[in-house]
């Protein structure tokens, strides 16, 4: 579901099929008034990727074109460009700009009563999104759709519901999630709630908006879902804003959405791997379960892009190199993590050839760790997670797939050559195709600090002055009990809280 003007220049109607009544020839007889917009130009940065973009050859390999005026290559694809492409990715609007997957013409649902920018019109408090949802129009196309897909599942293992946290999408998920609950009792919720970057302090109405939205969101989406996460790139859920995170073997721009959205669906494509692998005994109900006990609906997102694997090392080289330090950048926007507890946590780590899983030492050779001792790759990775977080309930996955970041995926990896993380390459540059990724789901304490600083906040804050938020359909009594939810999700998160206990 999105806002009108969302496509830009994607059809409507996707790429798989034709509507037919489109193309039919108008049968009305009466007086006719035809009001045809023109289309949305399409986005250079498109036009470059489909002249470079290259394609896939019979033994595997990317083999990239040159542009038609003979210049080679495109810096899309090659890690090594003098300048990133910050004119071409800039001009990325929205998520149709770069998406490049055909689209079933029933997947998408436009509200088109909300604006995307202005002054006026914008889906923009909480209250307007859980309206949307209350309109028979829209509930009914909602429904409609899902059953559509519905219907096609051979085994149903529950609903992903991605929806923005800082606007009135917030409310539009939130809903959502009440309604599969409702239809779908049993089912596993997992909700993904996507926050932007850094934000600046010189915009105050849109900053408070955000706070209230993501309360209200983080709030309403635990009481309706199996499990809640926030992804994003900023530091903090609060008021105070916070730098981007910061990725080693990165270089990326955390003003553009094009790279925050890349970033974050790759750690959410590697932490969602476990159920949905034909190959795992992982469903998306059990590994909620694993998560959420003891009312610990709300969790934390972390990964690590690439994973630092030198090609001369083995994967106990690499986590005793790591020391004692938690091994992936937070995308949870709680803060530092140095000092919080681990509940339960799921890891998976994928892209490592099998040869390096192990430890091939001389016989003889003392061991530096206990790792190198490990026999699998899988039980490398349980042992150094048991080792990293004694107490807490560890699932760990190894999968040898890496993560795919061919174009459309922006070219963020300029440093792994200089870091010696990718094989000499041609004089062009290494061309970087695939990478290695340690993502991870955590049920932390941080959450106990995190939520009673945002209950604290809210807190302090002089409705009267946000009458129009209140005005949008969210009462003070709902306030009030934010604000106590708030505080009982916090409790559940005390560090003395154990799993034994």
């Amino acid at each position: 579901m999105d806002l009108k003007g969302s496509l830009n220049s994607l059809k409507q109607e996707g790429g798989l099929y034709r509507d037919k009544q489109l193309d039919a020839a108008i049968a009305w007889q009466g007086k006719l008034t035809t009001h045809k917009e023109e289309p949305h130009p399409k986005n250079p940065y498109l036009q470059d990727l489909l002249s470079a973009e290259g394609a896939l050859s019979s033994d595997g390999i990317w083999r990239t074109r040159s542009l038609p005026n003979g210049k080679g290559p495109t810096p899309l694809t090659t890690a090594t460009s003098p300048k990133p492409l910050m004119p071409t990715e800039g001009s990325i609007r929205v998520w149709s700009d770069f998406l490049r997957v055909h689209l079933h013409p029933r997947s998408i649902c436009m509200i088109q009563k909300y604006n995307h920018d202005g002054e006026a019109g914008r889906l923009e408090a909480f209250g307007q999104g859980e309206r949307v949802l209350q309109e028979p129009r829209y509930l009914e196309e909602l429904e409609d759709r899902l059953h559509f897909y519905v219907e096609e599942c051979d085994y149903l293992q529950g609903f992903q519901v991605l929806c923005d946290l800082h606007d009135g999408f917030s409310g539009v998920g939130a809903k959502a999630a009440e309604l599969l609950q409702d239809e779908y009792s049993g089912r596993g919720i997992i909700a993904w709630g996507l926050l932007p970057g850094p934000y600046a302090l010189g915009e105050p109405r849109r900053n408070v908006y955000r706070l209230l939205n993501t309360a209200f969101g983080l709030a309403r989406l635990s009481a309706h879902s199996s499990l809640v996460c926030p992804l994003s790139l900023g530091g903090s859920l609060g008021l105070r804003p916070e730098p981007a995170v910061h990725f080693p073997h990165l270089r990326y721009d955390a003003a553009l959405p094009f790279h925050c959205s890349a970033i974050l669906a790759t750690a959410l494509d590697t932490v969602t791997a476990p159920y949905r692998l034909h190959s795992s005994p992982v469903s998306m109900v059990h590994l909620a379960e694993m998560l959420n006990y003891s009312g610990k609906k709300v969790v934390t997102a972390g990964a690590t892009i690439p994973f630092p694997l030198v090609p001369s090392q083995s994967l106990p080289d690499t986590l005793v190199q790591l020391g004692g330090a938690t091994p992936w950048t937070p995308l949870s926007a709680c803060g530092d993590p140095s000092g919080t507890h681990c509940f339960a946590q799921s890891v998976v780590l994928r892209g490592l050839d099998r040869a390096c899983h192990t430890s091939h030492l001389t016989p003889g050779t003392p061991l530096p760790s206990p790792l190198h001792a490990c026999s699998t790759g899988e039980e490398v990775l349980a042992l150094y997670l048991q080792q990293q977080q004694p107490r807490a309930r560890s699932s760990a996955h190894l999968l040898l797939a890496p993560c795919k970041v061919a174009p459309p995926y922006p070219r963020l990896f300029s440093r792994l050559h200089q870091q010696g993380l990718v094989p000499d390459a041609a004089p062009t540059g290494p061309v970087v195709d695939s990478i290695p990724v340690l993502g991870a789901l955590c049920s932390s304490s941080s959450w106990n600090r995190t939520l009673g600083d945002l209950a604290q906040e809210l807190s302090t804050l002089d409705l009267r002055r946000w009458a129009s938020f209140m005005d949008a359909g969210v009462e003070r009594d709902d306030f009030q009990e934010l604000l106590q939810e708030l505080h009982g999700l916090a409790q559940c998160y005390r560090a003395g809280d154990s799993l034994e206990a």
